[in-house]
């Protein structure tokens, strides 16, 4: 499952929390990438662990666990610290997927990756290409999002960004390891609770089918939940 998830951050957090990166020093983002990875990938990063970027991070993190969107789709267990990328005059990153397991340089988070999200911090306007394209069974998606809003879709997904030709795009990107392990089983807990939220919004929260559902999407979560 794709999903677009509006306005994490507002206009004025984005122009904060780019006026601190911004000013950050930028490394060659194959730091942090693996060997198939590094073989794809052109572009420029915040050092991982740097001020700027736990700083930023935070900010992220902290947006996140307000989004009850977020937290409805993800059913998120960890979060892995949000990394920042840049990409301009011509550098992309080429199709690959992303490694199963991430841990963090400073050893405290080790993660099963289960959902990867692109939080795009440029507004689409600004650059030329840099597109996230991501393939599934029903084909490929390109994606550029305003600036603000994140991408969420399963971290098994070929993915790939198309090379920038003019300005520059920053993002971050981050990686989710789940509660729910499989993207199906996830998926199906997420509609059951828009459904709930959406029904419990017309006949009330104490209605005995509302109630009644609510109790089996508990029940599902307790089954297929790994904690």
């Amino acid at each position: 499952m794709m999903l677009h998830i509006p306005e994490v951050l507002s206009k004025a957090k984005v122009a904060e929390l780019r006026a601190l990166i911004d000013a950050a020093d930028w490394v060659d983002g194959n730091e942090t990438s693996g060997s198939q990875s590094a073989l794809a990938k052109r572009n420029a990063q915040l050092p991982e662990g740097s001020e700027a970027a736990v700083r930023a991070g935070e900010w992220i993190l902290d947006a996140l666990e307000r989004s009850p969107l977020f937290v409805a789709a993800a059913l998120p267990q960890v979060v892995f610290p949000p990394l920042f990328n840049r990409y301009a005059g011509g550098e992309a990153f080429g199709l690959h997927v992303d490694n199963s397991i991430r841990q963090s340089r400073d050893g405290r988070t080790r993660i099963r990756t289960d959902l990867s999200a692109t939080l795009f911090l440029t507004e689409p306007e600004d650059y030329d290409g840099g597109v996230l394209v991501v393939e599934d069974t029903f084909g490929a998606h390109e994606v550029r999002l305003p600036a603000g809003d994140m991408i969420l879709y399963p971290s098994s997904s070929l993915h790939e960004v198309t090379p920038v030709t003019r300005g520059a795009r920053v993002c971050s990107f981050f990686w989710i390891q789940s509660l729910i392990r499989e993207d199906a089983r996830r998926e199906l807990l997420f509609q059951m609770d828009l459904a709930i939220q959406q029904l419990g919004g017309r006949v009330g929260t104490d209605a005995p089918e509302l109630v009644s559902l609510t109790g089996a999407y508990h029940n599902l979560l307790r089954m297929w939940a790994e904690v």
